[in-house]
């Protein structure tokens, strides 16, 4: 049995344990290609030109699955909540009615419900939602690769807390790699960069940013360094409620990254035209701001130039090693210059 997974948005949260429930079923996981910009023109043709960028590039790796010609089934589950009213965006809610009518070919859409704010649609019936159309019916059969999917997805958790970069963290789960080591955090200054999985590990979409960031010298620390309790902590640190599924990984991070002294600026990457992100980072960046942390906001969508962003993050860690310099209370001489006292008070500030 052969199940595809498109490689974009829910694939860079679930897949750690998706490859666990469905190995343990012996179901052979197809993987659409990496985003390129070939996926993403294909997405882009069949929606409006309102649609979010992460869903135009999810199209077009729906489309790159048939045309591999060898996965006729599609896994797009509708993840409406994942706890007592804790919703995700409506994008990723509706994601197999869009796949359905947009893509106009023959194959058999598997479109299980996820939605803790409703009795009767928990993780198991999701589960089994999932693996009925397959064939597979047994419930104790599921159960035990519920079990097996969690241990994947915990030691996925695991990997990252101690350090290990993400993609590390899949080969090391999926088998591709024996060994896998955290990163060294020995460079001057840190950074925390806060986004969504699904933009920020797609590399296509961020551009490679985590890579671009550690060859300017930086530390980089994301959402998965952080255990659910820290993101949580995060959330109450910025004074809101939870009510967006994703909040953690953005809200929460930030909060808990803002209250750090161990984290010297902060980069938030978004994609432009979504509605929860819009709100989501005024509140962070209204907060960075009352903590006296750098903070760069960059915003994405499929005109974004590489050169740009990279002149922004080049001059954002610029300004940040300078500020630790000050803050020190070490600037080299051929720094200094009449201007070095305001300077100093603007950097610091």
């Amino acid at each position: 049995m052969q199940i595809g997974i498109p490689r974009a948005l829910g694939y860079y949260m679930y897949y750690p344990f998706w490859y666990g429930f469905f190995s343990d079923l012996d179901i052979d996981i197809i993987l659409s290609n990496r985003s390129t910009k070939r996926i993403l023109a294909n997405g882009s043709a069949l929606v409006v030109p309102e649609t979010c960028l992460p869903v135009k590039v999810y199209i077009g790796h729906v489309i790159d699955l048939l045309d591999k010609k060898k996965a006729e089934n599609i896994y797009s589950p509708s993840i409406q909540s994942i706890a007592h009213k804790i919703y995700n965006c409506s994008k990723l809610r509706g994601l197999p009615d869009l796949a359905r009518n947009v893509v106009k070919r023959d194959f058999m859409l598997i479109e299980p419900t996820l939605d803790k704010s409703v009795k009767n649609q928990g993780l198991y019936e999701y589960l089994y939602e999932t693996v009925q159309p397959l064939g597979i019916t047994d419930k104790k059969r599921i159960k035990k690769a519920s079990k097996a999917g969690w241990a994947t997805y915990n030691k996925f958790n695991e990997l990252c807390q101690q350090g290990v970069r993400y993609n590390d963290a899949i080969d090391f789960i999926t088998g591709k790699k024996q060994d896998v080591q955290p990163a060294e955090f020995d460079k001057p200054v840190t950074v925390a960069v806060i986004s969504h999985h699904y933009n920020l590990f797609d590399e296509y979409l961020s551009m490679r940013l985590l890579q671009k960031l550690e060859k300017l010298n930086v530390n980089v620390v994301t959402h998965l360094c952080l255990s659910r309790e820290q993101q949580l902590e995060g959330i109450k640190n910025l004074e809101t409620v939870l009510y967006w599924s994703n909040e953690y990984e953005m809200t929460g991070a930030a909060g808990y990254f803002l209250k750090s002294d161990n984290i010297d600026g902060i980069i938030t990457l978004t994609a432009f035209g979504c509605g929860p992100d819009s709100l989501v980072i005024e509140r962070i960046i209204r907060y960075a701001k009352y903590s006296k942390v750098p903070l760069l906001n960059l915003t994405i969508d499929e005109h974004t130039g590489e050169a740009g962003i990279v002149t922004r993050i080049e001059a954002f860690t610029d300004m940040l090693v300078r500020r630790k310099r000050i803050q020190s209370g070490f600037i080299p001489t051929h720094m200094r210059s009449s201007s070095t006292s305001n300077l100093e008070k603007e950097l610091v500030q």
